[in-house]
C-alpha cells in the first residue's frame, strides 16, 4: 500500500498514512488521462466566436465593374473574401464544443492522476484544517510551514467556502472538494494537499 507523509498545520510530520491501492496505487494510464483532460478543456470553451461571411458583410451588392472588356479579373462583389473589407472564408460561428466521456473512464483517469502524484511524492495528507473566517494569510502560513512553493491543490472533504475563498487569492493555489475534484485540476498542480477526512471520502467513493 502506498504511504505518504501526514502533517499538521504547523508543518510537523506526525507520521505516515497508508492509502488505498485501489485509488492511489493503480497503474497510471496516460492515454485515459489525456482523453479526460481534452474533454474537460473542450467543455470549458464558451464557443461564442463569430465572424461574418461574405453574405453577412454590409454592402457589396453592386458588381464593381462589367464582366468583360476591362482587362481586369471578373468580380461580382467587393465583399468577396479576397477583397479588403470582404467576408471571412469558412467564418467561425457559435457552436457547442462539449461532449461526454464514459463515467468509468473519468474515474480511471482521476485515480491514475492521483496515483501519478503519489509516485512522484507530490501528495501530502493534512491532519486537519478548519478556519473561522476568510483569511488568505492563514492559508499562506500553513503552506509555508509545509514547505509548499508553487502550484498546489488543497482537497477538502466538503465544500468549505471559508477555505476555498481564502486560498484563491494565492497565485497558483486552488481549493476543491471531493465532490468536485477532477483529473485536470490534479495534473495542473504540482502538489496535492489532501485533508485526512477527504482521503477517507475519496477511498469510499472511488475504491
Amino acid at each position: 500500500m502506498p504511504k505518504v507523509p501526514l502533517m499538521d498545520k504547523t508543518g510537523k510530520n506526525i507520521g505516515d498514512i497508508e492509502l488505498s491501492e485501489n485509488v492511489f496505487g493503480v497503474d497510471v494510464n496516460t492515454d485515459v488521462m489525456h482523453e479526460v483532460v481534452v474533454n474537460y478543456l473542450a467543455n470549458q470553451r464558451q464557443g461564442t466566436q463569430s465572424t461574418k461571411t461574405r453574405a453577412e458583410v454590409r454592402g457589396g451588392g453592386k458588381k464593381p465593374w462589367r464582366q468583360k472588356g476591362t482587362g481586369r479579373a471578373r468580380h461580382g462583389s467587393t465583399r468577396s473574401p479576397i477583397w479588403t473589407g470582404g467576408g471571412v472564408t469558412f467564418a467561425p460561428k457559435p457552436r457547442d464544443y462539449s461532449y461526454t466521456v464514459n463515467k468509468k473512464v473519468k474515474r480511471l483517469a482521476l485515480k491514475s492522476a492521483l496515483s501519478s502524484k503519489v509516485l512522484a511524492e507530490n501528495v501530502i495528507v493534512l491532519d486537519g484544517f478548519k478556519m473561522d473566517e476568510i483569511k488568505t494569510k492563514e492559508v499562506a502560513t500553513v503552506l509555508k510551514n509545509m514547505g509548499i512553493v508553487g502550484k498546489a491543490l488543497i482537497v477538502l472533504p466538503e465544500n468549505d467556502q471559508t477555505v476555498v475563498r481564502s486560498a484563491r487569492n494565492i497565485r497558483g493555489v486552488d481549493a476543491t472538494f471531493v465532490g468536485q475534484i477532477n483529473t485536470y485540476e490534479v495534473l495542473n498542480h504540482t502538489k496535492c494537499i489532501i485533508l485526512k477526512d477527504a482521503v477517507a471520502k475519496l477511498e469510499e467513493v472511488y475504491a
